[in-house]
């Protein structure tokens, strides 16, 4: 199973996307009021609340004793009753499992397959336990030790020598000294050199600073609620294996593709509505399109088809996010250039989908639709049967 967001709201114009912390700021504000138990140091939610917020409250209304304002500002105040929205498709055991590790002040890392939406699931962690997912490294083969310790102002560093002033903390430092969460996307893609930076860091909990020796500057010690969380495919080519002392640092999470097909189906709708929308059109793709665009996703993926049917699977990873980016292709064509029939164009989104890594995938995706695709059509299915006819356009 997997983890992804519901429909996005309405966004600034000036903005294309906002954080997790944006994004649900009355949620956030209405279950830090709604529970009041005990929280982890430096926690704006208690436990129970973080995994509410991100596995939603089962369509219950939640209820307030008094409305009470989101801030001590001007803002409107927070309503009586509110029902906290699903935003992971997938276990609820497993959200709960990431937030006692959190809970712990121990490192999370949470792997899987490209597209299983780890770094959606790593925002909203840190989104409802620290209030910002702001505090993030992007791992490259191009980052250095500086993005997990501190550099420098070098301007500050010429003119007056080493100090408070002139130190420039990392996404990592700044999170020590607040006591939050620090996010670390693709780990491995990070030197080996670079990761074993982490390791000090998440052992002794503190960072020293040499240059600044003799100073009280000279070691900056994480405050109660520092952790980290980090991502990695599996997948990858070209990564960096972790070291075993830096793997012993974090607990494994596995972020599994989602198991339920109609679940799978609704986030694909969701979530290309919201870009369709974005991109300033509504969403007119219809629901059958739909199910057979996850439907040809799950087959490819899994390698057999729902009916028991043996199906070669392409090397490239046929994730829900690349399902995703395809309905809203789909749906972006329907509404600024309307040709026909919307299937028509799904054949060629898919081979622009499975060419991505193995020229051979092409005869992956033919020996498909020569497969299931032409059995649903001999069954009698007007859907499959127009798809199989349209199997010159994948050539």
């Amino acid at each position: 199973m997997t983890t992804m967001e519901q429909a996005t709201p309405s966004i600034p114009p000036n903005r294309q996307a906002l954080p997790a912390e944006e994004r649900h700021t009355v949620e956030l504000a209405f279950l830090a009021a709604h529970d009041d138990g005990p929280r982890p140091p430096g926690w704006t939610l208690t436990p129970r609340a973080v995994v509410t917020f991100i596995c939603g409250s089962g369509g219950e209304a939640l209820e307030l004793s008094g409305t009470r304002p989101v801030t001590a500002g001007g803002d409107p105040e927070l309503p009586a009753r509110l029902v906290v929205t699903s935003k992971f498709v997938g276990e609820r055991a497993l959200v709960e499992r990431c937030v006692v590790t959190l809970a712990g002040e121990r490192g999370l890392l949470l792997v899987g397959e490209p597209g299983t939406a780890k770094s959606m699931l790593s925002e909203l962690l840190a989104a409802a336990v620290s209030g910002t997912s702001a505090l993030t490294v992007q791992g490259t083969a191009g980052t250095t030790e500086d993005a997990f310790r501190y550099g420098w102002n070098y301007a500050l560093l010429l003119a007056q020598g080493p100090s408070r002033q002139a130190l420039v903390d990392s996404p990592v430092l700044a999170a020590m000294r607040a006591g939050l969460v620090a996010r670390i996307e693709e780990i491995t893609r990070c030197l080996p050199e670079v990761q074993d930076a982490l390791v000090s860091i998440l052992s002794d909990r503190r960072v020293n600073v040499p240059e600044l020796a003799g100073t009280v500057d000279a070691l900056v010690a994480a405050a109660p609620g520092f952790t980290v969380i980090a991502t990695a495919n599996l997948r990858d080519r070209g990564v960096s294996e972790m070291s075993a002392a830096l793997k012993r640092r974090f607990n494994f999470e596995t972020v599994h593709p989602i198991a339920d097909p109609a679940a799978e189906t609704a986030l694909v709708r969701d979530q290309a509505t919201a870009v369709v929308q974005r991109a300033g059109a509504a969403f007119g793709v219809d629901d059958a399109v739909l199910d057979a665009l996850v439907t040809v996703f799950r087959d490819l993926r899994s390698g057999r088809s729902a009916e028991g049917w043996d199906v070669e699977r392409p090397g490239t990873v046929m994730s829900t996010a690349e399902a995703v980016q395809v309905a809203a292709s789909l749906g972006v064509a329907a509404a600024y250039l309307p040709a026909g029939d919307v299937l028509d164009l799904m054949p060629g989104h898919l081979l622009g989908v499975v060419r991505k890594d193995d020229p051979a995938d092409h005869s992956r995706l033919l020996g498909y639709w020569d497969g299931p695709v032409r059995r649903r059509a001999e069954e009698g299915s007007a859907m499959w049967r127009r798809l199989w006819d349209l199997r010159e356009n994948l050539r």
